[in-house]
């Protein structure tokens, strides 16, 4: 047996290829400005039910684009899987950083203290000390059902992730946060339904920032 394509760039150019042609077989249309973000998070879980539920507030990839690229800003993740999916190269490129607090001893115990998750601790704790941040949400709905709470506070971070994926409060948790978003002004990119998870957190983050970075060409990064 032969196999074609065992470069990592030539892998993933062949694979964006073929996930276009099947879009438009299937008759979806996805906005120029969107299409990045919604091809990259179909690369990642292989399903095409992201083209109809990755919902975007208005000008929200141009916004979080912006903010990359100003440079300074933090991703503060729910989970160390999606810190660790999120392209370090590309950060450092654009003078920004990624946080995840959920492993901090102090979070545990503030946690505890409060009568809530650790998501919860990681989230006010990451609006403390970056309250400009990014904040990117792949597996706990208390992280996104805080984060909107703060913003109704007052919070107005860069950009909010919600992509929680499960049962419980999970597709509650991003109709409120989008919501509230779109009440406030605050950019944000929501996976509406059960559907999501720290991977697809994490692809988000790097679609943006391979835009940011002008590298969404996968042979601008793996030459």
């Amino acid at each position: 047996m032969k196999f074609e394509h065992v470069l990592p760039a030539d892998i993933e150019k062949t694979s964006m290829k073929i996930i276009g042609e099947e879009l438009a077989e299937k008759g979806f249309e996805v906005p120029e400005d969107k299409v990045a973000v919604v091809k990259r998070v179909i690369h990642t879980t292989a399903d095409f039910d992201y083209a109809e539920n990755l919902r975007f507030t208005e000008g929200a990839v141009e916004k979080a684009v912006e903010a990359f690229t100003g440079g300074g800003i933090t991703i503060i993740t729910d989970t160390n899987m999606a810190h660790a999916g999120i392209s370090k190269p590309s950060l450092k490129k654009l003078g920004d950083s990624a946080e995840c607090y959920m492993a901090d001893p102090e979070i545990a115990k503030l946690a505890k203290e409060n009568g809530t998750t650790r998501a919860v601790a990681s989230m006010e704790r990451g609006m403390e000390n970056h309250p400009d941040a990014v904040f990117a949400v792949g597996n706990a709905p208390t992280a996104l059902i805080r984060i909107a709470e703060m913003i109704e506070s007052g919070a107005r971070p860069s950009l909010v992730i919600g992509v929680p994926v499960g049962f419980v409060n999970v597709v509650e948790s991003k109709e409120y946060a989008l919501s509230v978003c779109e009440k406030y002004g605050v950019p944000g990119i929501f996976a509406m339904g059960r559907k999501g998870g720290s991977n697809v957190a994490a692809t988000i983050c790097n679609a943006l920032l391979y835009t940011a970075t002008d590298t969404v060409d996968p042979d601008k990064r793996w030459k």
